[in-house]
């Protein structure tokens, strides 16, 4: 597959976070590592940011713990698109919001360069350098773990474009997570055998960039050609397979269509498509230099934040 990045640019106001304890965020504080991370301070309420060590390089993980959440915790982790960061994704696509009314903590990790290898030679500097963000991710997830009780069976991954095709990428390679939700994106590596998992895929009909029809998309600059696929009806059909669902019920209310599955075990597969949308994050923030790079502006028929959350809330991996 050729390269491609979403253009999602972080635009948006940080606004202010504190240090967490995994690294060390002030001068003089110490800098615990990720293995002494069951002994160190809880997670902080509010905004927080943290650093990780793996494979001998510093990532960054911010952070966004509601006020008052009970532990075990459910955990979604979001993964920013292209030329995007974690910031970028919190703010723009207001998960605090959501996470305070769901009672979730929410992580938004940064990628390598705005980027993540997600597979098929996607995308950008992360995919070009070899990162190995399966390892990265997968340590965060443990690393969070040592901090705050996770409830093993609400465990998400969600992100778009790059983002979204990386999560994508830790469903087919790791058992981590109960549930997938994915924007604007397609899977980009082989995915034969997977952990069981639910997944909701948003798509825009008229996304040029990762097109529904998996034809080649508009390349983000002429060095690079634009990504090719697979279909997203493809990707949906395949994780069907792989949950033994049954066959999908459609349903069409406006310029959204619905296809959803049911699963055993309450596992669901659905794909929800908007008619007259691009490439964008549905309910997200405009963002003018994005879209001057060629991002849709962003629907206004979906608001894809709560209708992942709620998605995922609906389907827990099963006890046991």
């Amino acid at each position: 597959m050729a390269v491609v990045l979403a253009l999602l640019l972080a635009s948006c106001e940080p606004g202010q976070r504190r240090s967490g304890p995994l690294q060390q965020g002030q001068a003089g504080e110490p800098r615990p590592t990720p293995s002494s991370a069951g002994s160190v301070a809880a997670i902080p309420a509010g905004r927080s940011s943290q650093t990780l060590t793996v494979g001998g390089v510093e990532r960054t993980v911010n952070l966004y713990r509601p006020v008052g959440l009970v532990e075990p915790a459910p955990l979604v982790v979001m993964l920013h698109g292209g030329y995007g960061n974690g910031i970028q994704a919190e703010t723009s696509y207001h998960w605090d919001r959501v996470a305070d009314s769901g009672r979730f903590l929410v992580a938004f990790p940064d990628g390598t360069n705005h980027s993540w290898n997600a597979g098929g030679q996607c995308c950008g500097p992360a995919a070009a350098s070899g990162v190995d963000d399966v390892a990265f991710l997968s340590e965060m997830v443990t690393a969070l773990r040592g901090q705050i009780a996770v409830d093993p069976r609400r465990v998400f991954v969600a992100g778009i474009s790059n983002g979204g095709a990386m999560a994508y990428r830790m469903a087919c390679e790791t058992d981590l997570f109960a549930g997938v939700g994915a924007v604007s994106t397609t899977m980009l590596v082989d995915c034969p055998d997977p952990a069981q998992a639910s997944v909701l895929h948003i798509h825009g009909v008229q996304d040029t960039a990762i097109r529904y029809d998996g034809a080649p998309g508009e390349p983000y600059s002429r060095r690079n050609a634009g990504i090719d696929g697979p279909p997203v009806p493809e990707v949906h059909a395949a994780w069907r397979s792989h949950d033994d669902c049954s066959a999908p019920q459609v349903t069409v209310a406006g310029v959204l269509t619905t296809s959803a599955a049911r699963c055993p075990a309450g596992r669901a597969v659905e794909l929800i498509t908007i008619d007259g949308a691009g490439h964008q994050w549905p309910g997200g923030d405009p963002n003018t230099l994005a879209q001057r790079l060629g991002a849709a502006t962003p629907s206004t028929a979906l608001d894809a934040t709560a209708r992942i959350w709620d998605f995922f809330a609906a389907h827990p991996a099963p006890a046991g």
